[in-house]
C-alpha cells in the first residue's frame, strides 16, 4: 500500500510517499479503499510540530478521508462492504488504504460526492458553528470574511449567504475573489490592492460591518476589527498570515465582541454536540442548501505540495488528495 509517511517534523514538501504493510480491520474497524482525503491548514502545521498537539512519529498525515469500505472487523454491525463512507481520524489519510473506527465514520448521503465529503466538519462545520452558534449572525446584517477564497472562506461565504447575511468577501488574488463571487458573495474586497478598513466602511455606508469572519490575522485582524460597527462580533478563527496583537482598547471604543471559536476543542469536549453537528450538515448537502465542491485535487505523490500552497496562501478553494 502507498502512503505519505512523516518521519521527522518539517516542510511538508520533503514528505514522501512509501510502500507499506497493508492495513487490516481490527475490531470495531473498517478497512476503507481511499477516494479522496481533505487537505487542511492543521494538517500542514501538524507535520511542521506546530499544531495544537504533537504527532507521535512516525505517522501519515490527514485526518478525514473518504471512499469505500472492503471489509469489516469484528462487531461492527452498522456497516458492510460496498458501503460509501467518510471516516474521520487522528491521521492515516494520506493513503490508498486505511483503517478506521467504525464509531468515527458515517455513510455518505445520496449526491455527495468523495471529494466533497471529507472536510466537511472543518470547513463548513467551523462556518456554521461560528457564524450561528457563537456569532449569532442575523439575515440582513453584514459579514466581513477575510480569507475568502479559500476553504474556510468558501464554506463562510454559503453558510453565511444560507443565514442571510449580506456577504462582503475579502481576498488577495481575483482569482481567489471570482471564486467567492461564484459562492454567492455580494461584495468583494481585493486587501492586496484595496483599504481593507476604508473599503469595509464604505459598502456599510459608513456604519461598519456587523460581524468578521477572521480565518488570516497577521496585519489584516486589527484593520478587520476596526471596520467593525458598534456592538459588532469579530470571530477569531484562525491564523493563516500569523498570530496578530490586538489593542484592546478597540473592543471598548467599539462595545464589540471578540469571539474565539475552535471546532476541534468543542467537538472534543463534546462528542455529542459534533455528531448532531455533522448530521446537519449532511442534511444541508442532502437537501443543497450547501454545495461543497473541491476546487483542486492532487495525487497522493503531491499531497506535501497541497499542504505547502495553504502555507504559501497559494491555495484556492477547498483541496483534496486522490490516492
Amino acid at each position: 500500500m502507498r502512503a505519505l509517511m512523516c518521519r521527522e517534523f518539517g516542510p511538508p514538501e520533503n514528505l514522501k510517499v512509501e510502500e507499506l504493510e497493508e492495513p487490516t480491520a481490527g475490531p470495531g474497524q473498517l478497512l476503507v479503499q481511499v477516494h479522496a482525503t481533505a487537505a487542511t491548514f492543521p494538517d500542514a502545521l501538524l507535520v511542521q510540530d506546530q499544531y495544537q498537539y504533537k504527532a507521535q512519529l512516525p505517522f501519515i498525515p490527514g485526518g478525514e478521508a473518504a471512499g469505500v469500505v472492503l471489509e469489516v472487523g469484528e462487531g461492527v454491525e452498522d456497516f458492510a462492504a460496498g458501503d460509501r463512507v467518510c471516516c474521520g481520524m487522528m491521521n492515516g489519510g494520506f493513503a490508498e488504504r486505511v483503517a478506521a473506527n467504525a464509531s468515527s465514520t458515517r455513510r455518505l448521503p445520496s449526491g455527495l460526492d468523495f471529494s466533497a465529503a471529507p472536510g466537511l466538519l472543518y470547513s463548513y462545520g467551523t462556518a456554521l458553528y461560528g457564524l450561528r452558534d457563537r456569532g449569532d449572525a442575523r439575515p440582513g446584517e453584514s459579514l466581513l470574511i477575510l480569507g475568502a477564497g479559500g476553504s474556510l472562506g468558501i464554506a463562510a461565504t454559503e453558510v453565511g449567504k444560507m443565514l442571510g447575511t449580506r456577504v462582503i468577501a475579502a481576498a488577495s488574488t481575483p482569482e481567489k475573489l471570482e471564486l467567492a463571487r461564484a459562492s454567492g458573495a455580494d461584495e468583494v474586497i481585493d486587501y492586496s490592492r484595496e483599504d481593507l478598513k476604508q473599503r469595509a466602511k464604505e459598502l456599510t455606508d459608513g456604519k461598519g460591518v456587523d460581524l468578521v469572519f477572521d480565518s488570516v490575522g497577521g496585519d489584516y485582524a486589527e484593520a478587520a476589527l476596526r471596520s467593525t460597527a458598534w456592538e459588532g462580533r469579530f470571530l477569531v478563527i484562525g491564523f493563516a498570515a500569523g498570530i496578530p496583537k490586538i489593542p484592546l482598547n478597540l473592543a471598548l471604543l467599539k462595545g464589540c465582541q471578540i469571539v474565539g471559536v475552535f471546532l476541534g476543542s468543542k467537538s472534543g469536549r463534546d462528542p455529542e454536540w459534533a455528531g448532531a453537528m455533522q448530521r446537519e450538515l449532511d442534511a444541508l448537502c442532502a437537501d443543497g442548501r450547501l454545495n461543497p465542491q473541491a476546487a483542486k485535487a492532487y495525487p497522493l505523490e503531491e499531497a506535501g505540495r497541497a499542504m505547502q500552497d495553504m502555507i504559501d496562501r497559494k491555495a484556492v478553494g477547498r483541496l483534496v488528495v486522490t490516492p
